[in-house]
């Protein structure tokens, strides 16, 4: 009795896998009294292009926004797990959460989730109960730092050299502490990241079609964007 091809044991790769890289940048940047956080609205999967029109930005309240690269699906997850447990809090406090506090919960929360985490790298930003810019960066399992200014997603390796030779971060090691936010005006720092997603756009097929800035200062959140290159 012979056995037929598919009998015969022949070894294959599983290639399925429960995340994917839907590509696209974010990007963050603390003034002494403002926050810039920015992120393209692509989404892709390998060379396709999914949708054009896809927000990787959530506003957690008046004074804190994060904004998710990397895999979109566990991305919404996360986003509407921070903002269901900002909602629970405003009602057992009759206020909201601030923007440190949240750093400190969205920690919390990747590492809990550290043996299957979300394949997410995000960017929280804000201001401060002093009122001054606030930009927390994280690694996918909780690992963060408050930062002058950050970069997540496809994109980072091309912007990330434009704003360390811009903005100049200070050391975290200076004694004593030094403050890590941009000395520029807010509108030169909005500047500044049109152009980086402008140069990002032109080379990195992830990132594209419309970015979307927001601003954070004491008047509250404002949005502006702008467009990208659409191939």
């Amino acid at each position: 009795m012979q056995m037929s091809d598919a009998g015969r044991g022949t070894n294959e790769n599983a290639t399925w896998s429960p995340y994917d890289n839907n590509g696209g940048t974010c990007v963050a940047v603390a003034g002494e009294d403002y926050c810039i956080i920015a992120a393209d609205t692509r989404m892709s999967t390998g060379y396709s292009i999914m949708t054009r029109n896809s927000s990787k930005v959530m506003k957690l309240s008046d004074k804190c926004l994060l904004a998710s690269a990397g895999f979109q699906g566990d991305a919404r997850t996360l986003q509407k797990m921070l903002l269901s447990r900002q909602v629970v809090y405003h009602h057992n406090h009759n206020k909201l959460m601030g923007c440190h506090a949240m750093a400190q919960l969205l920690s919390n929360t990747l590492y809990y989730k550290r043996f299957f985490p979300y394949y997410t790298f995000n960017i929280l930003g804000g201001l401060d109960l002093e009122g001054k810019g606030a930009v927390y960066t994280y690694d996918a399992v909780g690992s963060y730092e408050r930062t002058g200014y950050s970069c997540q997603g496809t994109g980072k390796e091309l912007i990330m050299p434009v704003l360390d030779n811009q903005l100049k971060s200070s050391n975290p090691l200076v004694i004593p502490k030094q403050s890590g936010a941009t000395t520029l005006s807010q509108a030169d720092a909005i500047d500044l990241v049109k152009d980086c997603f402008a140069t990002a756009g032109e080379r990195d097929i992830y990132t594209g079609d419309v970015v979307e800035i927001f601003i954070i200062d004491a008047n509250g959140v404002r949005l502006e964007t702008q467009e990208l290159k659409l191939d």
